[in-house]
Parts: C-alpha cells; structure tokens; sequence
C-alpha cells in the first residue's frame, strides 16, 4: 500500500478534516523544557431558547406563491432552502420572519421547507409547532468534542510548540464547527511550531448546528486549561504567562491568516489590575479562576435604506432579524448620522420581497455589517436633505448643519428649514426635487474580532462535590458600545451560558443514540439562584471597519465562562478537570479517589 492510498483511504466517517502546520512541531518539543498534555472533552449542549421553533406556510390561490411565517435568525437562508427544496424560483417564495422568542444559532433553518412543502401538497396552510420535548429530538444542538492537546514552553514562559487534534461529533449530518475550533485553539498565542488536526465525524445522532459561538468554548476551554496548568508548574502568574505570550494584531492565525486590530492584550490588562483579581483570598474550598477567549468577527455583505416622512421623521427598512436589541442600534446609528432625536428614527425588518439583503443575524456581525449599511443609507439621505436646503437656504451644503429636526445655516440659526419642510419639498405634488431616500450596501468587511476574559470565584464542598459561584466579573473588548445596556446584557447572558457549559448542561444518549436528557426537567440550564454577582467591565478597542468603532459583542461573552470555572475549581481542590460539565458527581468521586485525572 503506498503512502498516496493511506491518505486517500480515510474512515467512512470523517466527513472533514483540517489540517494547520507552522515551522517544525519535533523541533518545537526539542526546545521545550515542560512539555504538558492532556485531553478535554465537552458534550452536546442546546441552545436552550425558551421558544421552540414554530413555522407557518400559505399557499397564495392566484398566484401559487409560497409565503413563510417562521421563528427564523435568517429570513434569506430560509427563502434558499425553500425555493430549493420546491423547486421553484426564490421570487415564488415570500419569507415573512417573525418575533424570535431566542434563538443562539439554533434558529436558522428547520421545520421551513417540510411545512412549506406539506402546505404546496395539501393546498391549505399548515402550521407546525414543536412541543419542547420535539424541540429537544429534532433541533441542531451544539456537537462533542474531544480535543488532545500537548504544549511545550521554556522555563521562562515562552511557548515553543503547539500540537492538537480536535474530533467534532457532528450526529448525522456534516456542519460540526471544526475548521473555526482548531483556528482558535492554536490562536490566541504567539507559537512558531504548530500542528493541529481536525475532524468531523458522523454519528447515529441527530444532526448537530451552531451555538453561540460555535466551536469557540470547546477549543477555548481546553487551551485556557493547559495555559493554567503549564503557568502553575512553571510558577509564573498565570495573567502574565498569558501576556507574555498573546497574540497580536498582524500575528498569523493556524490558517495562515493575520490577526486584525484586537483587544486580547487590552482585556488581559484590564484582567490583572482588576480588583476582584488583585484581591484574591483563598481559604478552605475557596478557588479564583481566569481564562480568555476570543471570537474572530463574523462577515457578510448587508443593505439598507432610509426614507424620510413629511412629518420629519424616518424609516430605516432593513431586512435583518432583530434578536438581541440590534433594531435599537440601528436607530441610534441612523440618528447620530441624521442630528435627529432616537424617537424620529423607526426601524423596520421587512419579509424577503420587500427587504434589502441582510443575511442572518447570527456570528456577531448583525451591528457590525448591518449597521454599516444603515450609517452608508443615513448618509445617503443625509446628503439629499443638505442639497435640498442648500437650494432652498441659497448657501453651501459645508455651512449647513442639522440638529433638532432642522437644517440651518451654521453661525445663523434664524436662517434654516425643518426637516418636514425639507421632505414635503420633496414629497408633494408638483415637488421639484427627488423623494428623500437614502441607499446602503456594503460588502463582506474585513472581520474585527473581540475578546473576553471572565474571572470566577468559586466555593467547592469537598464531601458532595458542589460548587457555588460566589462572585464573577466579565471583562470585554466591546470596540465603541452604542448601545450601553444592549451590550452589557449580551455581556451579562454570554456569561449565564458559559456557567451553563461549566457546571450543568450535557445532553445524554443511552448506546443505541436514543436521547435521555429531552425536557428541562432532564437538560439542566442555569437557573437565577445559580448565577452570582456579576460583575461587566468594558474595554473599548474601537474597530476600525465597525460603525462609530464598533464590533460585535455577542460571541465573545460566553466563550471563556467554562475554562474559568474549571480553572476555579482547580484552584479549590487541587484537581484539574478536563470533562465539562464539571458536575457534583464527578467531583465528589475525583475527592474520593475514583477519578485520576489529577494536575
């Protein structure tokens, strides 16, 4: 068998494999004077929305167009499936997205092209609704992972060599987040020797899909525990251990690819000299734990439109899906742009034959992209009212400027028009010029990532293994915050998730895939007794692509929450666990000798 048929003869159920290699990993060892390795595993976890999925389909009598009333993150991705799945042209399907009652990846694509379909055979609407326990059966929950990882770094805290291979359970379809995990695995630190490995298997389980974050809290997870256990045995402070070795902005990611502008090193500052780090008291079953994690920005191209009323008021149509306060945003974008109070701007998600492109809402990127486009769209129409008042005002559109519902003539407020002059001018029979409606469109930007970092205290009861969170802080790059609250709640929620990861939430199947854990009942989340004060620190490292500076905020939040707690159980007991959820169970057989996986 030659070396051209083993690589060619793969298992029946790799659906993918990557592959990223940096210098020389034998020789990275060689240099290495601690050479640390261990393998971290994490479970199926769903995405736990308190809406199960809920699509309605129509059939139009006359024409024969499909229209869709979905819970859905994507309204455009869900007109493709359709349109695919009937065979028909996209203008025959109308995707009308509804209120989404939460959503964090597993609401994209589902129950779309069967109800559509079902309703085209029957000629009546049909509707479907799952049941919770349905929801638990049928959805696209996050998948396992299993990652080995080995690290070798000198004495003085310098890594040298970086070797991993990652294996996704993606159930019985393709679309585990492999690729992304094993780019950030090996990422956030400055390595000259890498190799990593990365596949995605098939399995007799339900298909697996995205979660916020998707493959970001599984990589982050195993490489923030081995920067803990290799900065302990080396003993070097485990913030400066990180500093000393992260990454940069134009530092290359696996991939080949540079890092852009990022806050990994402003957030880690923020980290050490924060108060709840500096203070650290331990005492019996007391641990504090750190780690850092980071989301590269997601991208898509966007649109966006802005019409202005004869009352002086606007509408922003966009066609993305408002699920985590983003409309909010978009009407203080459009407001700065316009010099018009938020109470002026009404921002409207149109269906699909109405709306301009958005793609999801999804990745991090709905502010980011989205919001380019609605500040290019505001701009648009700002130029449009400054041309009809410099006509109207005889003056030049530079001495113009609006504020308070008015153009006027800079340094002589007396000389100026109201914005309802300005649009009835344009909107009015015999008007003399153009509707005032302004056009954005942008393309796929470069990416801005964001990085948190999330400090947690923990108490552990070594007898029965519990762990009770007594204080917790997340530290966060936000780029420029234009909605304050709207960002420390995604900060606040991010963090619930990551507590989520780190001490409650599997699913479990019994040998044969059959799911065990399909009711809340079963599937434990955490609840507000478990969650404890909290505390958000936002750092601003403003993207340069971004609207104002901004960057998405999303993603970030939940990434490190379960390597800190895994860290902060650590510190209390003195054993590192490399399984999550890490639950009372395992912990109390760890203390009583029935596990081994000691530091």
């Amino acid at each position: 068998m030659t070396a051209v048929e083993v690589k060619e003869r793969k298992p029946s159920n790799v659906a993918n494999r990557y592959r990223f290699t940096r210098g020389d990993i034998a020789q990275g060892f060689r240099d290495a004077d601690l050479i640390v390795e261990r393998t971290y595993v994490t479970g199926r976890l769903h995405q736990a929305y308190m809406e199960p999925h809920a699509t309605l389909a129509a059939i139009d009598p006359v024409t024969a167009a499909v229209t869709v009333y979905t819970s859905t993150q994507g309204q455009f991705y869900v007109r493709q499936e359709v349109a695919d799945a009937l065979d028909r042209p996209e203008q025959e399907v109308r995707v009308v997205p509804m209120t989404v009652g939460g959503g964090f990846g597993g609401k994209i694509l589902l129950l779309e092209p069967m109800t559509a379909a079902l309703a085209v055979a029957v000629r009546r609407p049909v509707r479907l609704v799952l049941t919770r326990q349905d929801d638990f059966f049928l959805s696209n929950p996050g998948p396992e992972c299993e990652i080995h990882l080995k690290t070798g770094v000198t004495r003085d805290g310098t890594l040298t060599a970086f070797e991993a291979k990652l294996i996704f359970d993606a159930g019985a379809e393709p679309g585990a987040p492999a690729s992304i995990a094993a780019i950030l695995l090996g990422g956030y630190y400055r390595v000259p020797h890498l190799q990593i490995e990365s596949l995605e298997v098939l399995t007799h389980k339900p298909p697996t899909g995205a979660y916020r974050a998707p493959g970001a809290p599984q990589a982050t997870f195993a490489i923030e525990s081995q920067m803990n256990i290799m900065a302990e045995q080396l003993g070097i402070d485990p913030i400066e251990f990180r500093l000393k070795n992260a990454a940069a902005q134009g530092d290359p990611m696996p991939n080949g690819r540079p890092w852009g502008k990022m806050g990994l090193r402003a957030v880690l500052e923020t980290v050490r000299d924060h108060p709840k780090w500096q203070s650290r008291e331990h005492g019996d079953g007391i641990g504090y734990g750190v780690a850092v994690g980071g989301w590269p920005g997601g991208v898509e191209s966007a649109a966006a439109c802005v019409r202005a009323n004869t009352d002086g008021t606007f509408q922003v149509v966009i066609g993305a899906v408002d699920i985590t306060g983003t409309a909010t945003s978009m009407t203080l974008i459009a407001a700065e742009v316009l010099g018009v109070p938020p109470e002026s701007i009404r921002v409207v998600t149109a269906d699909t034959d109405q709306a301009p492109y958005a793609g999801m809402s999804a990745g991090s990127k709905t502010t980011y992209t989205v919001g380019s486009a609605v500040k290019q769209a505001a701009e648009d129409a700002r130029r449009q009212i400054l041309a009809i008042a410099a006509s109207e005002l005889e003056a030049r559109q530079d001495d113009l400027e609006i504020r308070d519902g008015k153009v006027f003539v800079r340094g002589t407020p007396q000389r100026g028009l109201a914005l309802a002059e300005i649009a009835k001018k344009s909107m009015s029979f015999g008007a003399k010029y153009a509707p005032v409606f302004g056009n954005g469109s942008v393309p796929a930007p470069k990416a801005s990532p964001g990085f948190a970092a999330h400090i947690a205290k923990v108490h552990v009861d070594k007898d029965t293994g519990q762990v009770r969170l007594l204080d917790y802080a997340v530290i966060q790059d936000v780029g420029f915050a234009i909605n304050p609250a709207a960002v420390e709640g995604q900060m606040r929620g991010g963090a619930v998730q990551g507590i989520g990861w780190g001490l409650f939430e599997s699913m479990l199947y019994d040998g044969h895939g059959t799911l065990l854990t399909a009711t809340f009942a079963d599937y434990s989340i955490p609840r507000a007794t478990d969650v404890p004060p909290m505390e958000t620190v936002m750092v601003e490292v403003p993207s340069e692509l971004g609207p104002f500076g901004a960057k998405g905020v999303g993603e970030p939040s939940v990434i490190p929450g379960g390597a800190a707690i895994a860290n902060a159980i650590a510190d209390a007991v003195g054993l590192r666990f490399t399984t999550l959820p890490i639950t009372p169970a395992r912990i109390a057989a760890a203390m009583h000798g029935e596990l081994t996986d000691r530091q």
